[in-house]
């Protein structure tokens, strides 16, 4: 499986990485998601690293913890094969008075991964949500103290905003302090959002992204169609409030390209989904998810092929959406477009 550096490091990861999130379900919430136990997790690893998917990633939060701790156990034996994210800073539903990226609360989220992962290191920690009651210098001075120690490799964030991440690196360089190479996001091709500002940012700071949630959550496996019924036995009857918007027409008109296109090419919806994903500026790697061996072989492969120029156009067209302010002006006025030209597209 072809690999790609992640940002501005020495860090290489595969173009398509295995969330964790199905694995445990152990609380309301993440039951939706699945409940992948110790052996079944076992064989995704199995399956994942025969194809060359050594990227694992999880999350402090994932069924308050238990989907670290299937992961670990289901590692035991070949660590030294994976490369293992995780992140911190979202509360527990256990506990939800604690949560955030201050020192102290870090400092426990970090040692409670490491305890759950069985594992003396974390290849990738990253930050699942920007804290604005701690000082970013805080922050970074006990990322940093972790890295120094050599119980984290490398750090990143995840859902932060264009402002928030640049002020991290600012500080991170001005303080000669560990800098963030990573930005895990959501992006798919009914949530482009992430083009706007944070596709920009990437560019110019060299931040490598892994997109998260490639399907739309749920959205893009082809089962979802225009004037046919959701399916029973979807996830979104029951969590797809908790999901970014998306407007259903839209999102009818990109499935009904996706149709096409899949059967042009003899591949799959989602493969299509996350093929195109890996093509866009920026991205170090996709984390696919799945609950069954069927639909993790499918996710696989969604690489080692490329979709035409025509049919990346249609893709392209059909899930494009009005870019907000001050994008819109760039994208629509001659005059700021001589000044600042697009970067992508």
């Amino acid at each position: 499986m072809e690999t790609r550096r992640l940002g501005r490091s020495g860090l290489f990861v595969p173009v398509l990485g295995l969330g964790t999130a199905t694995f445990a379900g152990k609380n309301d919430f993440f039951k939706e998601w699945g409940d992948t136990d110790v052996q079944g997790a076992r064989r995704m690893i199995d399956i994942s690293l025969d194809a060359g998917a050594n990227l694992f990633d999880s999350a402090d939060v994932y069924s308050d913890g238990a989907a670290e701790e299937v992961l670990g156990e289901a590692l035991k034996g070949r660590r030294d094969r994976a490369i293992v994210s995780t992140k911190g800073g979202l509360p527990f539903v256990s506990d939800p008075a604690d949560a955030g990226s201050s020192r102290r609360w870090l400092t426990k989220a970090v040692e409670g991964s490491l305890r759950r992962l069985r594992t003396d290191h974390i290849d990738l920690y990253q930050l699942h949500a920007f804290d604005a009651f701690t000082p970013v210098e805080e922050t970074l001075e006990t990322l940093d103290s972790f890295v120094r120690q050599g119980k984290i490799r490398y750090i990143g964030v995840s859902n932060y905003a264009g402002w928030q991440l640049m002020r991290m690196i600012g500080t991170a360089e001005n303080r000669g302090l560990v800098r963030p190479v990573a930005n895990q996001a959501y992006y798919s091709l009914i949530g482009r959002d992430f083009e706007w500002e944070l596709m920009p940012l990437g560019l110019d700071q060299e931040m490598g992204t892994l997109v998260w949630s490639p399907l739309g959550w749920g959205r893009l496996t082809g089962a979802v169609r225009r004037d046919a019924p959701l399916p029973e036995t979807s996830r979104l009857h029951r969590t797809a409030d908790m999901s970014p918007h998306v407007d259903q027409e839209r999102l009818y008109d990109v499935v009904d390209v996706l149709l096409e296109v899949a059967e042009e090419a003899g591949k799959s919806v989602p493969q299509v989904a996350i093929n195109w994903l890996t093509g866009r500026p920026t991205v170090a790697g996709v984390m696919i998810g799945a609950r069954t061996e069927r639909q993790l072989r499918d996710n696989l492969g969604a690489v080692g092929w490329s979709l035409t120029a025509d049919q990346i156009g249609r893709l392209d067209e059909a899930s494009a959406s009005q870019a907000p302010y001050p994008a819109s002006v760039y994208s629509i006025q001659d005059g700021f477009r001589r000044v600042s030209p697009p970067l992508f597209g």
